[in-house]
């Protein structure tokens, strides 16, 4: 079987962890309080991330720990025991963007792989190569690129760089994500972590001698979102992002749901293990092509890997959101006796589907639901309350049931 690409999961805390985990990623990648690009994610302590480590480990699975904002001064001057913290803990890989941090990394955290952010901008084997010099193991890949461009970079770097690239989740409109929009209309810094996301905004025009009078910039009566990006899915051409050269394959998404760290690293999983059993005959299943549109997401297409596309959502800014997770799986007997936690109102009469690792979603329903005293119930509707129901089969803990709104 040929060897198939790593699928890397976001984990934006611990529970997202623990779903990224059960459904299949190779390896995660989160932050802590500080240094990473996602403040808006619950990050981690750093005993936090020491127990992440240790229950990755255990899994077999790496952690990639972001260290990738662009410090500054009195930032850099904290990073040293940070690093070495890290180091400590056996963080597999350290991602980073800045030189100043590769070259404290190196001396503070030296059993820590450096992998190079996609916010250095990586478009050619040149730079690629370089970075590879100076110590990296891989390079993050720049979302601009083409397969084209890809497979030339691939083809004239050294076999011991690895290349990853984003292949699902939010864009940015800015280059690479190296965006002042947020820092000049909103005093946050993206590029320290702390995007305020003016590109989700609505925009119209002032005319100077009339004051007051917003214009739509088209001719809508909602405005227009023309910073809007598009969402990127490439679950349908894993096997030519794969054939490109790429060996890791980046989900976007610490700021999302456990949900959708669920579904899509499940979809991503399945999708390359199909390409590595037959690579020749990738053809994933329509239900599988289906899966990453039962996440929130805004509309999708397939990035710069085609060629020039249209990026720009300018309808509005809002997200799809055409499923509810009802209830995850906490325990579940040889019979199917499960205990269910409660996360969306639902009745024992509705056609749900049982979402489990590395298998197609099957439709169900519940049989003998009850509430944690044991009462019969015909509705779901209590935040976390416990439900007892009978399921079709055993499952693993943290298996999904959901259902189309």
């Amino acid at each position: 079987m040929l060897k198939r690409p790593e699928v890397l999961a976001p984990a934006g805390d611990f529970e997202k962890l623990r779903f990224a985990v059960a459904y299949g990623a190779d390896a995660v990648y989160l932050a802590g309080k500080a240094y990473g690009m996602r403040t808006a994610s619950g990050n981690f302590t750093p005993e936090e991330m020491a127990e992440a480590v240790n229950y990755c480990h255990a899994r077999g699975v790496k952690v990639y720990v972001t260290v990738n904002t662009l410090p500054r001064d009195e930032e850099m001057a904290l990073l040293p025991a940070y690093l070495s913290s890290l180091d400590e803990m056996g963080v597999d890989a350290l991602i980073l963007a800045d030189l100043g941090v590769l070259t404290l990394a190196k001396k503070h955290a030296p059993h820590c792989q450096i992998h190079i952010s996609t916010q250095t901008s990586i478009v050619n084997a040149q730079a690629a190569a370089a970075w590879h010099e100076l110590g990296a193991s891989r390079v993050v890949l720049a979302r601009e690129l083409t397969l084209e461009q890809i497979a030339h970079i691939r083809k004239n770097t050294p076999e011991t760089l690895e290349l990853e690239a984003f292949v699902h989740g939010a864009m940015c409109m800015a280059y690479s994500g190296r965006c002042m929009l947020s820092q000049y209309l909103a005093g946050r810094d993206a590029n320290r972590g702390n995007c305020a996301q003016p590109c989700r905004w609505e925009y119209r025009v002032v005319e100077e001698y009339r004051p007051g009078e917003y214009m739509p910039i088209e001719e809508d009566e909602h405005g227009t979102y023309i910073f809007n990006s598009k969402d990127m899915n490439l679950l349908p051409y894993v096997d030519k992002v794969a054939q490109a050269g790429i060996d890791s394959l980046k989900i976007e998404g610490r700021v999302k749901t456990a949900y959708y760290a669920a579904v899509v690293t499940n979809a991503y999983r399945r999708a390359a293990e199909l390409y590595a059993a037959d690579p020749m005959h990738f053809e994933p299943p329509q239900e599988l092509l289906d899966e990453v549109w039962k996440v929130s997401h805004r509309e999708y297409f397939t990035g710069f890997y085609f060629g020039d596309p249209k990026t720009q959502h300018m309808a509005d800014s809002t997200y799809i959101r055409e499923w509810d997770v009802c209830a995850v799986v906490e325990q579940c007997d040889e019979q199917g006796n499960a205990v269910l936690r409660h996360k969306n109102k639902f009745f024992a009469s509705d056609e749900l589907e049982l979402l489990t690792p590395g298998q197609p979603a099957q439709v169900i329903r519940l049989e003998n639901m009850r509430n944690g005293e044991g009462e019969p119930i015909e509705l779901a509707n209590l935040p976390h309350m416990t439900v007892l129901a009978k399921l079709p089969c055993q499952v693993q803990p943290l298996a999904i049931l959901r259902r189309k709104k």
